[in-house]
Formats: structure tokens, C-alpha cells, sequence
């Protein structure tokens, strides 16, 4: 195998995405839309798919206007295999291949474990981890009949690395699991140029989760999360702050890095 040379190339060159596409799911907002614009601004053709579509498409119009790239936007249930597999099709043929593959879909539990029944522990992990496998699985079978290698990109959690407050068991089952399914990823399909590579962030202020704390200018600075603890940064997380890091992975400024997930939680894993 050839080794790369990219002494020669700019730091734009090298963060840029002109010519490739990729698929986020869950990006009608929060961290996927987030991720979605980081992407599109740095020139991707960018397929955003989520289970509210018409959110989905408003979020596409958005982006497609401000950074004159090509962006849609499609439904999908992350936990249905086939929606996952119609995704990748949808996006194949659209773009013609799929370079990158975020996997940000997920769902929340706060069910104490005594109170967390079977059918609730089930449906946390057929999202946030058997939709990680699918949507894995399916966009490297595309990578590699291609021939062009490409990245995928995993959103695990801080709760994929640590156990965290009451109510988690099956949120951090299903992240632990992600952080794993990265690594063993990374193993199979290195060798066919694909790199996988997780990120995994802390508490992290977006629409969906305005609703857990009162967030005047204090709480935002120090994230008093019971059980979850306060950033050393002196602020809360943003969605911005993950995607900046999910750019990166896809970019070639990361394409000596697979296997790793990065932690974006302010220091409170230290």
C-alpha cells in the first residue's frame, strides 16, 4: 500500500469535502444538523436522514440555500433495517457513492433500572446500537464495491465510556456497545480503506435537551448535571462542539486515525 503524502497539501485542502458525499441520520436537528452544516460548508453533497421528514427537509432546504451544495433530505426509522438499507440505496444513487457515514440517530432512557422493562431496553438498542451496526454495515458494502474506501463516523456518548447518572441502564449499555462495534469495525475494514472512528460527547445543549435543566447564564457555565458532573471548561457543551470534531474525522486531517472514539465532554471524564 502506498503511503500518503500530504506534507504538500493546505489546511484547507485538507479539511475540505468538495466531491464526496455523505449520509447523517438523525440530522433534522441537534447534533445531526449540526454535523449536517459542518459538512455542507465544507463542500459535501449531503443526504440528511431522520424519522421526521419534514423536519429533515426543512433542514435541507436551510443548508442547501446557504452553502449552494447539494443537500437532501429523506425518512428514516433507525430501527428498521430495511429504512436503514433504502437509505443507503436512496443516497448511492443519488450521489453516485457514499464517502461518509454518520451514525447520530438515537433515543434517550431515564427508566430507573428496577422500572426498565424488556421492551423499552430493546428499543434503546435497536436505535443507538443495532441502527450503528446497520447503517455501518450497509454504507461499507457500498464503500467497498466502489473500490474508494471512505470514513464512518460513529456518535457514542461520554455514557459510552463511563456508567453516569440513575435511569441510564440501557442508554449506556447501548453506547458502550457503539464504542465497541467502532473498534471491531475499525479492525475488519481497515484493510479495504475505510476508517471508523466514534465520538463521544457529554451533556451537550440542543433542542432536545433544553428541557433537563432551567438554563439562565449560570447553569450554562457550569453544567450542574446530577450524576454527569460539571465541564472543567467553565461552559455546557454545544452541538457545534461535536460536529467540529465529527468534520475532523471525516476529513483527511484524520486519515491516519481508526478505532479511537474522542471525547468531547469538557474534562469530565478527567
Amino acid at each position: 500500500m502506498p503511503v500518503p503524502d500530504v506534507s504538500g497539501r493546505s489546511i484547507e485542502e485538507l479539511i475540505s469535502l468538495k466531491g464526496r458525499s455523505a449520509v447523517v441520520t438523525g440530522a433534522a436537528w441537534g447534533l445531526g444538523k449540526a454535523t449536517a452544516r459542518r459538512l455542507a460548508e465544507a463542500g459535501a453533497a449531503v443526504l440528511i436522514a431522520d424519522i421526521d421528514e419534514e423536519a429533515a427537509t426543512a433542514t435541507a432546504k436551510e443548508l442547501a440555500d446557504r452553502y449552494s451544495v447539494d443537500v437532501s433530505a429523506a425518512h428514516l426509522d433507525a430501527a428498521d433495517v430495511a429504512s436503514i438499507t433504502a437509505i443507503a440505496d436512496l443516497a448511492e444513487n443519488w450521489f453516485g457513492k457514499i464517502d461518509i457515514w454518520v451514525n447520530n440517530a438515537g433515543i434517550p432512557s431515564f427508566s430507573p433500572l428496577l422500572d426498565l422493562d424488556v421492551e423499552e431496553f430493546d428499543n434503546v438498542l435497536a436505535i443507538n446500537l443495532r441502527g450503528a451496526f446497520v447503517g455501518a454495515r450497509e454504507a461499507a458494502r457500498r464503500m467497498i464495491a466502489k473500490g474508494q474506501g471512505g470514513t464512518i463516523v460513529n456518535v457514542a456518548s461520554l455514557a459510552g465510556v463511563m456508567g453516569i447518572s440513575e435511569g441510564q441502564a440501557a442508554y449506556c449499555s447501548s453506547k458502550h456497545g457503539v464504542v465497541g462495534l467502532t473498534k471491531q469495525l475499525a479492525i475488519e475494514l481497515g484493510s479495504q480503506g475505510i476508517r471508523v472512528l466514534g465520538v463521544a460527547p457529554g451533556f451537550s445543549l440542543t433542542e432536545k435537551t433544553m428541557f433537563i435543566a432551567d438554563w439562565d447564564e449560570e447553569t450554562v457555565k457550569s453544567c450542574p448535571i446530577p450524576g454527569i458532573g460539571a465541564s472543567r471548561l467553565g461552559r455546557v457543551g454545544v452541538a457545534d462542539d461535536i460536529a467540529r470534531a465529527i468534520l475532523f474525522c471525516a476529513s483527511d486531517m484524520a486519515m491516519f486515525m481508526t478505532g479511537s472514539t474522542l471525547l468531547l465532554d469538557g474534562g469530565i471524564a478527567a
